[in-house]
């Protein structure tokens, strides 16, 4: 019989977490792995005591690690130092405390912000460093890189076998639906609801001609959890849909329009600012080793989420 897991997840309430939550329990829960989903509420990562006291308690085998100090782009640009120093401590508590432990396997979560500002496209893996990330949010970028750094450095001097993921724009139950902070997908989600709530029109900032590729939490769930149980490699491996399954913003609003049943005056407010066209990310690695993995229908999965909103409108995150 298997070694029985104690998997720790940090950050285990978010978006990221409870799509990892749900994957587990939609496939069923394996016999020799035993769940323990975290929140700050549970520990203070950014404190050593607190975190030691947490991974004493849980005594984990395995760790999961997504915990982070996170905002959206006015977020960031007011306090990168803030966002570099506090994901630091948290990366580097889990981190070498996960060392002290003697956890077997750490694979945390980083994202396609750390990578270059200037590059080539589509991006890989092997591009993370290869020059500085945009500069509004380069405190979070580097911090989310150094835990890279980390994961090499505890292989190569302890043998660890710390990794990480990198996936591209997840969206789905859970998520941030802060116009300020959250993302773009929950915040066409929420915008459309207001809409039609207030039967005013729908007004989508900028042209809607920047291109993504979005990733489902359950999707992306479900990658995590062959990642901590099958891949090998210290190395990052980005978790995305295919370079043909990005689609522009104005492609995304119009499948929310279409899954919450809108029918009011859809504007396009092009005195807004764009942001990044692209950001394409490669998924050939993924490919390499998963030919075979289906991903839910970007039409299907807008429209499980807008439904999970609409039933959690009074709770979900605003």
């Amino acid at each position: 019989m298997e070694d029985q897991k104690v998997i720790l997840v940090t950050g285990g309430t978010g978006l990221v977490g409870r799509g990892i939550r749900a994957a587990m329990e939609r496939e069923g829960k394996r016999s020799d792995e035993e769940w323990h989903f975290v929140s700050s509420k549970d520990a203070d990562l950014t404190d050593r005591a607190a975190t030691e006291a947490l991974f004493d308690k849980i005594k984990p085998t395995h760790v999961i690690h997504l915990a982070a100090m996170v905002g959206g782009l006015f977020r960031n640009l007011k306090y990168n130092l803030d966002f570099f120093r506090i994901n630091s401590q948290i990366n580097d508590n889990v981190l070498s405390i996960s060392h002290q432990k003697g956890v077997k396997k750490v694979v945390s979560c980083l994202s396609t912000c750390i990578f270059p500002d200037k590059t080539t496209y589509p991006i890989d893996e092997t591009m993370v460093h290869n020059g500085p990330p945009h500069d509004s949010n380069f405190g979070y970028s580097f911090a989310k890189r150094m835990i890279d750094v980390q994961n090499k450095g505890y292989h190569m001097q302890h043998g660890c076998n710390f990794t990480s993921v990198i996936p591209t724009n997840v969206f789905g139950a859970y998520d941030n639906f802060n116009l300020e902070d959250g993302h773009v997908l929950p915040g066409l989600i929420r915008k459309v609801h207001e809409a039609k709530s207030n039967n005013t029109p729908f007004v989508i900032w900028g042209t809607g001609s920047p291109r993504r590729q979005f990733i489902y939490s359950l999707d992306l769930g479900r990658l995590f959890l062959w990642v901590l149980r099958e891949y090998k490699e210290v190395a990052p491996i980005i978790l995305s849909v295919g370079e043909e399954d990005e689609i522009s913003i104005k492609e995304a609003a119009d499948l929310v329009v279409e899954a919450m049943g809108f029918t009011g005056e859809v504007i396009l407010d092009t005195t807004k600012s764009d942001g990044q066209f692209k950001k394409t990310a490669s998924n050939a690695k993924l490919r390499k080793y998963l030919p075979d993995f289906k991903f839910t229908p970007i039409k299907q999965a807008i429209k499980e989420t807008c439904d999970w909103y609409m039933a959690n409108v009074g709770t979900a995150r605003h």
